[in-house]
């Protein structure tokens, strides 16, 4: 288990990662943190299965993960998560991004630093001026510019004092949060880039689909609630 064996000295990373039906992404995922991390700042790392029916579970203790099962849904898969957290630290990541090397210690020296959240800014894995021009957009503290795809981390008494997640949402539970904590406490955006898979923009239309994102911010700022941005996802999106 990674960062199992370490007597811990100091702050540790708990990563937190929702899956479901994942067995392609999630082992290159994990061979890549124990890789470009520290032992000395992971406490463990944590798959949150939502019911998966491949063999994403397997993988993942093959790999060396924590593994954890949860009812689906990405908000009730984090706030089980982080509830099982050890480290004082909790990183949420989704599992098709990848984090800069080293990000372990990014994430610490903000810890050290006297923040208590925040978020790297991010590059698709794609050559597309499209999403590179909205992806150059993460580097702007402010909420409208914040996603899951961008990585989260938190210590996790602020977790616990902001109430996680709202499992009201089924989508969108990201930039809720986020929104959350904008009003809690100063929020960091780290100088590096995680790396997240383009993949569904390449299957939906890069423009088709970024419209409909947009449609969603657009719902929530005029006061949508969790049910209607769910039925416009689950239209426009998914259908």
């Amino acid at each position: 288990m990674i960062g199992a064996s370490m007597k811990q000295s100091s702050p540790q990373i708990s990563i937190v990662i929702p899956v479901l039906n994942e067995e392609i992404c999630i082992g290159r995922t994990l061979d890549y943190l124990k890789k470009n991390s520290s032992l000395n700042n992971i406490r463990e790392v944590l798959v949150v299965d939502g019911g998966s029916s491949d063999k994403t579970v397997q993988t993942a203790l093959a790999h060396g993960a924590k593994v954890t099962s949860s009812p689906r849904g990405r908000a009730k898969q984090l706030n089980h998560g982080a509830r099982h957290a050890q480290g004082e630290v909790i990183y949420f990541l989704h599992v098709d991004t990848l984090p800069p090397k080293h990000f372990d210690r990014s994430i610490m020296d903000a810890i050290y630093n006297g923040d208590k959240v925040g978020c790297f800014q991010m590059k698709f894995d794609s050559d597309s001026r499209f999403l590179g021009f909205f992806a150059w957009f993460t580097r702007i503290n402010i909420k409208l510019c914040r996603g899951g795809d961008q990585s989260l981390f938190i210590t996790k008494l602020l977790f616990e004092k902001s109430g996680g997640f709202n499992e009201d949402y089924v989508v969108y539970e990201d930039n809720e949060f986020i929104g959350r904590l904008y009003e809690m406490e100063p929020f960091k955006i780290l100088p590096r880039h995680v790396k997240t898979s383009a993949r569904r923009y390449e299957e939906r239309g890069e423009v088709v689909l970024q419209y409909h994102f947009g449609m969603i911010h657009l719902k929530n700022y005029l006061g949508a609630g969790p049910e209607q941005l769910y039925d416009y996802y689950r239209r426009k999106i998914v259908s």
